[in-house]
């Protein structure tokens, strides 16, 4: 019987031969990756020295710090976090990256999606880089064994396979994909698990719209999720690898827990409603439903391809009065080449606020909603209070829907805008 990659990546982090799905092993991972958050890196690093000794880590190379919340800092508590990181990291010889985007797209940019790596987050949208053949998880708290320990402890993980097929309508994207996925399989259906993607299908989304439907596994309960690398995808990847790997792909004959195949060419534009992710409907049912507030962004969707479908519907059209648009490019790069292309220039005249790279609109401390409000979103979230009053709404949809509920000021079906 043959492997997955997911179990050849773990054997080689853990320097074995081979392993199987529940194993339990002690893995080196090759990257460590977290960003700045209250909580979170000021009380790591605080551990660190106080309760485990260390003063410095021992592989700086190994470690990555991305500051990409508070971006910028709208008070003095919130600039004294960013001062403990810039010190920490300026003391560890630890590569730091702050202003240049939001960490999980930025990871990629810089060279952390190595074909064939172990990388652990404590955010969970890391799995994004599983677009590459990167195994990355996001493993919560327990990072911090990860920053005092060379090696943690780790079960090997079961993987479900999924099989894309077919071809996607004119106006559906990898958002209308991944939402009609936790439709079909549920949102437990990967639990604890790895989301391995497959199938002739995967050319009909490009490497982007692989980084949304990775990015976002989460919502089927996976703990990650990957795709075997292709040539397209391995160009990207390996002139930018911080490191020399040989990629690896599953064998033919893997044993999977699960396998499962998503007919593409059913699949018609999606939206996500209150107050979970998992609330998956049909656009359709939803239009005309006033909404007041737009949000293109967020490390799932605000890539060039996002930017340019939003620009190809607002070309020549105006933002509905009163409603707010706001576009955020994913990272420096990503707003860098949209601006070389006019795309920004086409948003900002048709009404769009554009705004530089950060996570604070996802979460929801910049352009926070009041009560009675209604959002259309790329955010990875719906949940109550995500992007300010719980008593407004959160419906989760893709860029080209955002942009055509923008011009409407209601839910909108954007293939009459293709």
């Amino acid at each position: 019987m043959g492997s997955t990659i997911t179990e050849k990546i773990m054997a080689r982090a853990a320097g074995l031969p081979s392993v199987r799905a529940g194993d339990e092993v002690l893995a080196k991972p090759d990257y460590v990756i977290a960003y700045d958050f209250p909580g979170y890196t000021d009380v790591y690093f605080k551990s660190m020295k106080e309760d485990f000794g260390i003063e410095r880590v021992a592989e700086p190379d190994r470690f990555a710090i991305f500051i990409d919340h508070m971006v910028p800092a709208t008070s003095p508590k919130e600039e004294e976090l960013h001062i403990i990181t810039r010190t920490w990291c300026a003391e560890n010889n630890v590569p730091l990256f702050e202003r240049k985007g939001i960490g999980h797209q930025v990871a990629a940019e810089v060279g952390y999606a190595v074909p064939g790596a172990f990388v652990v987050h404590f955010d969970g949208h890391i799995s994004q880089l599983g677009t590459f053949g990167t195994l990355a998880m996001g493993i919560r708290r327990n990072i911090l064994e990860a920053f005092v320990r060379e090696r943690i402890s780790i079960r090997v993980p079961h993987t479900v396979r999924v099989d894309l097929e077919g071809e996607l309508q004119p106006g559906v994207m990898a958002r209308d994909v991944f939402h009609h996925l936790v439709r079909v399989l549920g949102p437990s259906s990967c639990r604890f698990q790895v989301l391995e993607l497959g199938g002739s299908g995967l050319s009909q989304l490009s490497t982007e719209g692989l980084q949304t439907v990775t990015g976002l596994a989460m919502f089927t309960g996976a703990i990650t999720a990957i795709v075997n690398p292709d040539e397209t995808r391995l160009a990207y990847a390996l002139p930018r690898a911080r490191k020399a790997l040989d990629p690896v792909w599953s064998d033919p004959d893997a044993d999977y827990a699960a396998r499962h195949t998503i007919d593409l060419s059913v699949i018609e534009p999606v939206i996500v409603i209150p107050p979970t992710p998992a609330n998956t409907r049909d656009l359709k049912d939803y239009l005309g439903l006033e909404v007041q507030v737009g949000y293109l962004g967020s490390c799932a969707s605000g890539r060039l391809e996002d930017l340019r479908v939003a620009a190809k519907i607002l070309a020549g059209r105006q933002v509905a009065p009163g409603f707010q648009l706001n576009v955020i490019p994913t990272s420096q790069e990503i707003m860098a080449a949209a601006a070389n292309e006019g795309l920004i220039g086409t948003l900002v005249a048709a009404g769009a606020f554009v705004s530089s790279p950060s996570c604070d609109y996802c979460f929801g401390r910049i352009a926070t909603m009041t009560q009675k409000q209604r959002a259309v979103s790329t955010g990875t979230l719906n949940v109550r209070g995500r992007m300010g009053s719980t008593d407004s709404e959160i419906y989760l949809c893709s860029a080209a829907s955002v942009a055509a509920a923008a011009i409407e000021g209601a839910i909108a079906d954007p293939r009459k805008y293709w």
